[in-house]
């Protein structure tokens, strides 16, 4: 049985923040994974407009689009 929950850490304990199915007593492994939180999305927004200036952003999309149109697979036998 695999299953992730949200848990707060309280007096050096983790603490579920939601109600777990498991007999009292069950040995289980724990993977701690950090929440993201505000110091994410602000390094996010502090990101936005890096590429300004260093693409044209038109040229990529056009370049996008021109490179879909090139097909590299063999034509099928049929």
């Amino acid at each position: 049985m695999s299953l992730t929950i949200r848990a707060r850490v309280k007096g050096g304990k983790l603490e579920p923040l939601e109600k777990i199915d498991l007999p009292e007593g069950k040995e289980v492994l724990v993977s701690v994974l950090e929440a993201p939180g505000s110091l994410d999305f602000e390094a996010f927004r502090r990101s936005a407009g890096a590429w300004k200036g260093l693409v044209d952003a038109e040229t990529l999309i056009r370049n996008i689009y021109a490179d879909r149109l090139i097909s590299t697979r063999p034509v099928p036998k049929l």
